[in-house]
């Protein structure tokens, strides 16, 4: 391919004659690193070694699914599907549940397509009940048949139905029953765990088909080609899902905490500033900026009411409330793909003095990321407003800090704050 074509943005996979059968994702799979590389940095004599080195593409491609699976197995995704008795789903149960607290809803139930829920009581309906939280009320089945078949949320009647589904297929619907209005922040938060949902379940069902087309000896490249594509299409959503959960239950525990500004994300982009002004690199600095996000994931388990007290709190409000972050670490625990954010969550009420909790650690015993979302909490809450008091103006709130460095703060992390405000 020559200079001209490059400069017209003429892709070298649309190009290239070393191409392995015009099967544009051949070299990049082919490199063995794991992960995706972009077509630009793919240069012709790159491409050319890399086809020549594949001698079998069948095997080949059996190689690259197998790589792919290890990667994506069912314990790096939501562990929802394969049972084969009705107490297995009793883990939907709890997730409607979780649901129904977070959203305060006397009811929620999960759905699934009866043609994937073994084990579960047979039945002439499309759907088979998987978990349940609360009493079921009229026309919440009729609704949420209609937000299956349609693929829309659906409203009507106190019924919210949101469906799960998949570019390949719809997997069942999370419905709710309330008869209040439910804020928008937590329809969005419902709409992301049905994505998660039935992204998790359907890459699963593709990892079995994979597992079986990798061992049967009369399978084409044509099919392996097909379900790598199929692969990695879902493992592509499921990582933008992913972080639309996150954004999302951020929002949803903002809405919680009755932040008239969206702290969570304010924090979030401090911490990102700081690791930046720090020179921390790019792996660290957006694990930072996940737990900035989800630093009061545990607010979002707690009562609207308990938010909006002019500061007036019980001793068990209270409790509840300080209580709040252990209860978020437990929740993301639980999360695959979030537990690598625990340790900053767990520790970002340390004090570089040691006078903190949980574990009374001091200085660089902390981990820098707790260190980092807590002075960038701190800073964020102080200039907000909230409903029992006004905003500082940001040199307020960065006089207090440079005056507790070094006993509530770290110094490094303060002086960083500084020189971005």
């Amino acid at each position: 391919m020559d200079n001209k074509d490059t400069q017209n943005g003429v892709s070298l996979f649309g190009q290239s004659e070393y191409l392995m059968g015009q099967d544009p994702l051949e070299e990049i799979f082919a490199l063995n690193l794991g992960d995706f590389l972009s077509e630009h940095l793919i240069s012709e004599d790159l491409a050319k070694k890399i086809g020549s080195n594949v001698k079998d593409k069948k095997a080949g491609l059996k190689n690259q699914l197998s790589e792919l699976i290890s990667i994506y197995s069912l314990q790096n995704t939501l562990c929802v599907l394969s049972f084969d008795t009705k107490e297995d789903y009793a883990i939907y149960t709890s997730i409607a549940q979780s649901i129904a607290q977070m959203l305060e809803v006397p009811c929620c139930q999960i759905y699934l397509n009866k043609d994937i829920a073994k084990g579960l009581e047979n039945t002439d309906k499309k759907l088979s009940l998987a978990g349940v939280c609360g009493k079921e009320q009229p026309e919440m089945y009729q609704i949420t048949e209609m937000a299956f078949n349609s693929k829309d949320l659906t409203s009507a009647n106190n019924v919210t139905a949101v469906p799960m589904y998949s570019h390949l297929n719809t997997i069942g619907v999370i419905t709710l029953y309330s008869e209040k209005p439910i804020q928008k922040e937590y329809i969005e938060l419902v709409e992301s765990i049905a994505n998660l949902f039935a992204t998790s379940i359907t890459l699963q069902s593709e990892i079995d088909i994979t597992h079986k087309l990798i061992e049967d000896e009369n399978s084409t490249v044509g099919d392996l080609q097909h379900i790598r594509a199929e692969l990695t299409a879902l493992i592509g959503d499921l990582c933008d899902y992913q972080q639309a959960f996150v954004e999302r239950l951020a929002n949803a525990v903002d809405a919680k905490g009755q932040y008239k500004v969206s702290h969570s994300k304010n924090t979030a982009n401090l911490a990102r500033q700081i690791c930046r002004e720090l020179g921390l690199n790019e792996k660290t600095t957006d694990l930072i900026y996940y737990a900035g996000l989800l630093l009061n994931i545990g607010k979002i388990a707690l009562p609207e009411k308990m938010f909006a007290t002019n500061g007036k709190l019980s001793p068990e409000d209270l409790k509840r409330i300080k209580n709040h972050s252990n209860i978020g670490v437990h929740f993301l625990m639980n999360i695959n793909f979030l537990s690598e954010v625990v340790p900053y969550i767990t520790y970002q009420t340390e004090r570089v003095d040691g006078s903190g909790t949980p574990e009374g650690l001091k200085g660089q015993s902390i981990p820098f990321g707790s260190r980092i979302i807590a002075a960038a909490d701190a800073f964020s809450a102080m200039t907000s407003d909230r409903p029992y008091r006004k905003a500082m103006s940001k040199q307020q709130a960065l006089e207090i800090m440079q005056n507790e460095a070094g006993s509530k703060w770290d110094n490094d992390v303060v002086q960083a704050l500084a020189h971005i405000i």
